[in-house]
């Protein structure tokens, strides 16, 4: 079984990594770009850290989704078709990710890293003020579904800086306030985030042990960064944060092209 050939200081390290990732994800986002490329240079196989990682996020945007949800900054029912089309390009991403070879993910991973790293670190959001959901319309509907599809499948063939993307897109085509904004990113993740996690389950591509473990850390870590937000901020931690993830990337590129 894969959690016997980590050993304990490997684990700790692992579990470290998720704490640190789910404190700067409550504040700057993107807590995947550093538990993912940590799992494959620790030595687990690209498609079960991808699984693996999957069953920790999961932990920590449940937590998040619940909390929009109960604050009335989620309206399952409006987003209905939002929540379908992630769901289905979850799946579909997951059994296209299943089918791609690992050296391929060995080689594209740290390329996506690197590229969502940088977006986030220098693109900046509009912020917008409107606390009213947008107008139901025809456009509405293409809009969510197109976004749900694409954001889903990356979700399910990645991972790391889906919420990020739905955060940028989510200002670009519906302008709706912050807190609406992060309502929908938070839940549409959780969505892909569970349906990319029973798929990869399916396919036998989760260590469970490894990924609950790294989900309470995460939580912790998520629970501290959430409470230490208002005293820090992002503008200090999200630059050194997406550093780290970037040196973590070129290693493993090195690993991968060298």
């Amino acid at each position: 079984m894969f959690e016997l050939m980590l050993d304990p200081t490997t684990w700790a390290i692992l579990c470290g990594v998720a704490l640190l990732a789910g404190f700067i994800d409550a504040i700057a986002g993107g807590g995947g770009m550093l538990t993912v490329p940590a799992l494959l240079t620790s030595g687990v196989p690209p498609h079960l850290a991808l699984g693996t990682n999957k069953l920790a996020a999961s932990f920590g945007s449940l937590t998040a989704s619940i909390t929009y949800y109960r604050r009335q900054l989620f309206k399952p029912r409006f987003w209905l078709i939002s929540s379908l089309t992630t769901a289905l390009g979850a799946m579909l991403g997951t059994f296209a990710a299943d089918h791609m070879s690992v050296e391929l993910l060995h080689k594209v991973i740290p390329i996506i890293v690197i590229i969502v790293a940088v977006y986030s670190l220098f693109v900046k959001n509009d912020q917008y003020t409107d606390h009213k959901l947008p107008s139901k319309t025809r456009t509405l509907k293409y809009k969510q579904g197109i976004q749900g599809s694409l954001l889903g499948f990356f979700d399910g063939i990645a991972g790391p800086g889906t919420g990020t993307f739905w955060t940028a897109s989510n200002g670009v085509l519906y302008k709706m306030n912050l807190l609406l904004n992060c309502g929908l990113a938070r839940s549409m993740n959780f969505i892909s985030n569970v349906v990319s996690l029973a798929t990869f389950v399916f396919l036998g591509h989760v260590n469970f042990l490894l990924g609950v473990t790294m989900g309470a850390f995460l939580m912790i870590g998520a629970w501290i960064g959430a409470h230490s937000a208002i005293k820090f901020g992002s503008k200090l931690i999200k630059p050194v944060f997406n550093t780290v993830v970037i040196l973590l990337a070129m290693q493993l590129i090195w690993q991968a092209y060298g």
